[in-house]
């Protein structure tokens, strides 16, 4: 136990690139696959898992993340081969947290009391809307009922750490059935749940179809948008989940601990097709052509898995300190960045702080430094003041 304390925390990222079908708005890797490239994929992973693991022995993994894609697609065979190898090559705490994605109507009885016997201790369902009109305009697979039956099996297979995603601005959704998914959502006290904009990135059909002028009347507005968000954090406080950052909100003590990690530091190493790592300062990704990743020789050499190698520069590792550490809402602190790199953080970023000061988009009080409500709607911009703004020598 005293060897595993000394280790340096880590955490780890693996990705599952398969659903049963492409939403119209997703451009995450991610698409439909048949069995036989499921069962090669898996078969890969789990090499891959064992190579890093031999590669990592000084670092402890502190949590997991299955994300996709969606992980309840593959059998739960499957899944407790990908985490038996996870436990057999990695030294992992005794109380991480492990978090596996599911989609409703992908898992059973059966695939959920195996996630528990693989050490998988954290739920993510993705919901999207508990309006069932909305979810066709999304292009979703499930109605609400099916959420339903998916969310009590989880439930009675003993998860008691439940995050629902969710997805406000949407195609013809109004204030007034946003509030009304959430109201829905709330009754069933989770534990956590995520709201996110949508956001309609370029490639996807969405953007094709909603991206023009034309096409964004069927958006709810930017006031609607501004209300939406507003109205999640109001509503969500009344059912007992505070908001820790600005797209996430959680019961005392149910903040996800994965993405703390992201936002303030952690090294992690994904793992699987195209998955991003940040480990000893260098920020990479895996290959992203499924073909390329299934036929590459992971017991002999991994570096032709890796692409766009970034060494991280001092100067890179502070600016990330503060534009990711600004999405939580306690802020960043001065003493944490002192402790860290040995520098004032008011004296580097003063003409930064001061110019979002003085707009009330961030607020100081002694060391801290965090949003106000008015930055946590404009956020982007702050965080672009920050971005590249120390000298590169």
């Amino acid at each position: 136990m005293n060897e595993q304390k000394e280790k340096r925390k880590l955490e780890l990222y693996i990705h599952i690139p398969f659903c049963l079908k492409k939403c119209g708005y997703c451009d995450f890797l991610s698409a439909p696959a048949d069995e036989e490239t499921r069962r090669a994929y898996c078969n890969q992973l789990i090499e891959e898992i064992r190579v890093q693991g031999s590669l990592t022995s000084d670092c402890r993994l502190a949590t997991v993340f299955l994300g996709g894609g969606t992980p309840s697609s593959l059998t739960g065979i499957q899944i407790y081969n990908i985490m038996s190898a996870v436990y057999e090559s990695f030294a992992v705490d005794s109380d991480a947290e492990i978090t596996i994605e599911c989609n409703p109507g992908t898992v059973d009885k059966e695939k959920l009391y195996g996630y528990r016997e693989s050490g998988i201790n954290r739920v993510s369902m993705g919901l999207q809307s508990a309006n069932n009109e909305e979810l066709k305009q999304l292009g979703r697979l499930h109605s609400y009922e099916d959420f339903l039956r998916s969310y009590e099996l989880v439930r009675a297979a003993g998860f008691h750490n439940v995050n629902v995603d969710m997805i406000s601005a949407i195609p013809n959704q109004t204030v007034r059935s946003w509030k009304s998914s959430l109201k829905k959502v709330m009754m069933l006290k989770p534990e956590h749940l995520s709201a996110y904009s949508l956001i309609l990135e370029p490639g996807t059909p969405f953007y094709e179809r909603y991206g023009s002028e034309e096409g964004k009347s069927a958006l709810p507005d930017e006031d609607a948008d501004r209300e939406m968000y507003a109205d999640t954090g109001r509503i969500l406080e009344e059912y007992g989940l505070k908001q820790y950052e600005i797209s996430n909100y959680a019961k005392p003590g149910y903040e996800c601990r994965h993405n703390i990690g992201y936002w303030t530091g952690v090294e992690y190493l994904g793992l699987g097709l195209g998955a991003s790592s940040l480990y000893l300062n260098h920020r990479y990704h895996s290959v992203r052509d499924l073909e390329t990743y299934l036929h590459v020789r992971m017991r002999e050499d991994l570096t032709p898995l890796y692409q766009d190698l970034e060494a991280l520069t001092e100067a890179d590792q502070m600016e990330e300190f503060m534009y990711l550490g600004l999405r939580m809402t306690r802020g960043v602190s001065g003493a944490d960045f002192y402790e860290r790199f040995g520098r004032n953080m008011f004296d580097l970023f003063a003409p930064q702080i001061r110019k979002n000061v003085v707009l009330k988009l961030l607020e100081q009080k002694a060391s801290e430094l965090r949003l106000t409500p008015r930055g946590m709607d404009l956020s982007n911009r702050v965080f672009a003041d920050f971005y590249r703004a120390l000298p590169r020598s």
